[in-house]
C-alpha cells in the first residue's frame, strides 16, 4: 500500500481544505468554516447555536465570533428562543440561502466532474468506501484529538 497519509494530504489539498477562503459569492469572501456553518444551518433547519457548534466540533466562544461575522455579512439571523432567551436559533437570510445554494451547486458540479472520470462500478466503490471510512472514523478514539 502506498503512503496512506500522503494520499489524504493530497486529497485535502485538492478539495481546497487548506485554502483561506472557499469562494467569493456576491462580493462576499466565504471562509471554509463559514461554508460549513451555512451548510449545517440549512441542513438542520433552524438549529440552535449549540447544535451547530457541537456538529462542527467548534467551541461555543469561537463559534459565536463566526456567527457574528455571518450576521454582519447578512447571511445568518440569530433569534432568541421565546421559551428560553438564553438559547439562540439560527436561520439563513435570503442572501444566506443564495450563498449556501451557490456553494452547494459548485461542490456538486466539482464532484460530478470528478466522478465523470470513473466507471459506474468505480463511482459506487468510492462512495461505499467513503461512507465506510466516515463510519469508522466516527468510532475512533483518536479522531480529532491531539496526538501529543
Amino acid at each position: 500500500m502506498s503512503n496512506l497519509r500522503e494520499q489524504f494530504q493530497l486529497m485535502t489539498r485538492r478539495f481546497g481544505l487548506l485554502n483561506k477562503n472557499c469562494c467569493t459569492i456576491g462580493g462576499a469572501e466565504i471562509s471554509l468554516v463559514h461554508s460549513h456553518i451555512l451548510y449545517e444551518i440549512n441542513r438542520q433547519g433552524n438549529p440552535s447555536m449549540q447544535q451547530i457548534a457541537d456538529t462542527l466540533g467548534i467551541d461555543i466562544t469561537t463559534f459565536s465570533r463566526q456567527i457574528q461575522n455571518l450576521i454582519k455579512m447578512d447571511l445568518v439571523k440569530k433569534t432568541p428562543l421565546p421559551e428560553d432567551k438564553r438559547v439562540y436559533i439560527l436561520s439563513l437570510t435570503t442572501q444566506g440561502k443564495f450563498v449556501a445554494a451557490t456553494i452547494d451547486e459548485e461542490m456538486n458540479r466539482y464532484l460530478d466532474e470528478v466522478f465523470s472520470y470513473m466507471s459506474e462500478f468505480e463511482r459506487e466503490m468510492v462512495i461505499k468506501s467513503v461512507k465506510l471510512l466516515n463510519e469508522c472514523m466516527s468510532k475512533s478514539t483518536v479522531c480529532c484529538k491531539s496526538l501529543t
